[in-house]
């Protein structure tokens, strides 16, 4: 049973609340601390100096100028890094290079200095002589036999990953198909653009442990990270203490330690001074890392009913230069490729290959916008084939609660109908449009309760209340803007009976906070709120039993509510709950509340197999857009849109509209104006000026259904919503665009220059 916006639950609270952002105030007045923030006694700047080529020998490097400039502490090269220091996915990145660069955003020296301008005047100082090599920059032409390798140490620049799937049988579901549809559709790079830049500030102690400062999404995975980079420079059995200041913004950029962090940490402890990096917007652009862009090759097939038979998917991925989690992406890829819609036989290969271009790593979606964008695409073109209506197309095929997808996925609630539907009723598909204006409409389905890509997929929480009925929750989850300091408060507060105000949410401190594997795959409400609930109902027990006592009452029978302990049937037997908790703690042997607790979902690792129930429950959902198409200039404007999803329980509705408007204009950038523009590996616009994000002027009219499944497992039935609210978008706006005025746009984004080409082709 599921229910709309128009019916969301009401019989809780605190729970379903549209509580504005518990730090709003804080950041509105200029108090809240990012890492640009952070002021240490004695500390210096340091400045990375990057590759002047794409692909080069490093023949020779002198310093001694920038040794010797006043107000420089300390300049590293890499022959300064530890032989074991190395960063990513398979340890390929030392933090700086030395011997050979393989893209221009590799790192070939440092400087730290009392000053940034004077840090900066020194690397101007630092003298590289290189050897240029021929360099690569086409993902395809780069597993060519003879192509030229990025990696002099490898036999081939495609990275042994084990992205190869085959259910079912997929060569006999289509020689027995009624329809077949084949394609090419093909993805840039695109980049985070968080408001805030990245930056980290490292210290040593007297006793040489490490504090830093960074704004990561993966506090507990970084700390670890960061303890063997200790042990690289020879400092066994040290701390490191991991702070994370105010983000602004992660999206997925900060899921991996990056070279300027442990730059920042050389540094320091080479000068026995704090030490800060803190990237400009240029540096931003260049020296982080973008979503992955793809070469996908689909095939899929129906019968004459319209009932999938098929899918054959084939992609090829931009590696770059070296190896961070973008890699990865395959396995979430498999995801909507598997077990969007039901579709029994099921083949999928994906090669990640090595170029002298940037590298690539986790960004909101982690591969599914890509996968989505063909998959969407595809039906769209094979509903047309069959000649049935595509929204009836999408029904016919639409995954079910109970299903098990021949991925191994287990689909415990599933609202993709309503939402279909949804979208449906706002955008009047039926309707009659005028010339040039289309109407399109896109599918999606994402983990929402947890992803387990480690040995743990846990989070840990530990609760404390005072004598007058505060909270202070630590929580291992991590708070980068997107709301889990509200949502793990009202979850906090629906249990104990308090208002959300009353939670003071800690997630900022490895010394402090318990551990979590991290920010990403819309994990954090499901697997922080069920670990801060579980917390929350063991400090609920101890209440309810210490009230019965004191009310000579069962257990079962005491509430807690609006800050009050009562028994419902006695309004004689009614305390407030800091009164309460007063008497427990000043008492002979008396008490205070505390609690921990660790949550680690029943999901599986899919393996060497690559199969297995990956997360504990899905979000589904359907966007549709409203599209005017200018047959003049090429130039599309979005009239309307509409993000229907399926988010098991609203905990904040506000904040939740919030994320899934936020991901509607990021992924209407990437659909229309987003591309990091490279030119033989060089990025031509890192600018604001020339990367055409949406901005406050393009925001088009959103409308975002709610529909509500509440899944089993989720806390208070929640399931994860964060990243869902991009990955249809591109598909969406593609297929309104075909509506519109009858042309297909495979390749990402969908500029006015595609479009007016594809039109003039069209119209010969």
């Amino acid at each position: 049973m599921s229910k709309s916006n128009n019916e969301l639950s009401s019989e809780f609270s605190v729970v379903g609340k549209r509580i504005p952002k518990l730090d709003a105030a804080q950041k509105a007045m200029g108090r809240a601390e990012y890492i640009q923030d952070i002021k240490l006694p004695g500390m210096l700047f340091g400045k990375i100096l990057y590759s002047k080529y794409a692909h080069a020998n490093i023949v020779k490097i002198d310093i001694s100028k920038a040794v010797a400039f006043p107000g420089v502490h300390a300049v590293l090269t890499g022959e300064d890094v530890p032989k074991k220091m190395k960063m990513g996915l398979i340890k390929d990145n030392p933090p700086i290079k030395k011997g050979k660069v393989c893209s221009f955003r590799d790192e070939v020296a440092a400087v730290a200095a009392i000053s940034p301008e004077i840090a900066k005047k020194a690397l101007g100082l630092i003298e590289i002589e290189y050897e240029e090599l021929e360099g690569i920059f086409d993902p395809e032409k780069a597993m060519e036999k003879n192509s030229p390798l990025v990696h002099d140490h490898l036999k081939s620049n495609v990275l042994k990953m084990p992205w190869n799937i085959h259910y079912g049988d997929v060569e006999k579901a289509e020689k027995e198909s009624a329809f077949v549809v084949e394609d090419r559709f093909t993805t840039t790079w695109v980049t985070h653009c968080c408001m805030g830049t990245s930056g980290a500030v490292a210290l040593f102690d007297a006793s040489e442990n490490l504090t830093i400062y960074t704004n990561t999404q993966i506090p507990s995975l970084a700390h670890k990270d960061f303890l063997e980079a200790l042990k690289a420079m020879g400092l066994e059995n040290k701390r490191v203490r991991v702070i994370k200041p105010v983000i602004g913004g992660g999206f997925g950029s900060k899921l991996d330690t990056y070279a300027y962090e442990h730059i920042a940490i050389l540094l320091a402890y080479k000068c026995h001074k704090p030490v800060k990096i803190v990237f400009d917007r240029v540096e931003e652009f260049k020296a982080t890392s973008t979503r992955q862009p793809t070469v996908t090759y689909i095939k899929q097939g129906c019968d004459k009913n319209g009932k999938l038979t098929f899918r054959n998917m084939r992609m090829v991925l931009d590696n770059g230069g070296h190896t961070s989690w973008g890699a990865t992406t395959p396995s979430v890829m498999l995801m909507p490729i598997s077990s969007l819609y039901r579709v029994e036989n099921v083949k999928y290969n994906a090669k990640c290959v090595y170029t002298n271009n940037t590298y690539s790593q986790a960004m909101r979606g982690y591969g599914n916008p890509q996968a989505t964008f063909a998959i969407e695409s595809s039906m769209d073109i094979l509903a047309e084939k069959a000649g049935i209506d595509r929204i009836e197309f999408r029904r016919i095929n639409k995954n079910r609660s109970g299903d098990e997808t021949p991925q191994g996925l287990k689909i415990t609630s599933c609202g993709l109908e309503e939402c279909i539907d949804a979208v449906k009723e706002e955008l009047k598909f039926d309707g009659k449009n005028e010339k040039g204006v289309g109407t399109g409409i896109a599918s999606l389905i994402h983990v929402g309760g947890g992803a387990r890509i480690y040995g743990s997929d846990g989070c840990g929480a530990i609760l404390k209340m005072d004598d007058y009925g505060k909270v202070d929750i630590f929580t291992g989850g991590t708070d980068m803007g997107q709301g889990l300091d509200n949502i793990t408060a009202q979850i906090v507060a629906e249990e104990l009976g308090l208002l959300a105000e009353d939670i003071n949410v800690v997630h900022s401190d490895t010394d402090i906070c318990p551990w979590d594997v991290g920010a990403h795959a819309s994990r954090s409400t499901f697997v922080a709120g069920n670990a801060a609930l579980g917390a929350a109902k063991k400090v609920k027990k101890k209440i309810q039993d210490f009230a019965s006592k004191l009310f000579d009452v069962p257990c079962e029978k005491i509430e807690l509510k609006d800050k009050l302990v009562f028994v419902p049937e006695d309004k004689e037997k009614s305390m407030t709950i800091g009164k309460l908790l007063r008497k427990a703690h000043f008492r002979p042997g008396g008490t205070m509340l505390m609690a921990e607790h660790f949550y680690d979902p029943d999901n599986q690792n899919m393996g060497k197999e690559l199969k297995g129930n990956m997360s504990m429950t899905y979000s589904f959902g359907a966007h549709g857009a409203k599209v005017k198409v200018d047959e003049e200039t090429g130039k599309v404007e979005v009239l309307e849109y509409v993000a229907a999803h399926d988010v098991g329980r609203a905990i904040n509705p506000l904040l939740l509209e919030g994320q899934v408007y936020g991901g509607v204009v990021m992924g209407l950038g990437y659909a229309l104006t987003e591309e990091v523009t490279i030119k033989d590996g060089k990025i031509m616009n890192a600018n604001f000026r020339d990367y055409k994000l949406f901005t406050a002027k393009d925001a088009v009219k959103i409308k975002a259904p709610v529909i509500e499944t509440i899944d089993k497992d989720g806390p208070f039935g929640a399931k994860g919503i964060g990243e869902p609210g991009c990955v249809p978008t591109a598909p969406a706006i593609a297929n309104a665009i075909y509506d519109a005025v009858g042309v297909r746009i495979k390749d990402l984004p969908i500029t006015p220059e595609k479009v007016l080409a594809a039109l003039k082709e069209k119209n010969g």
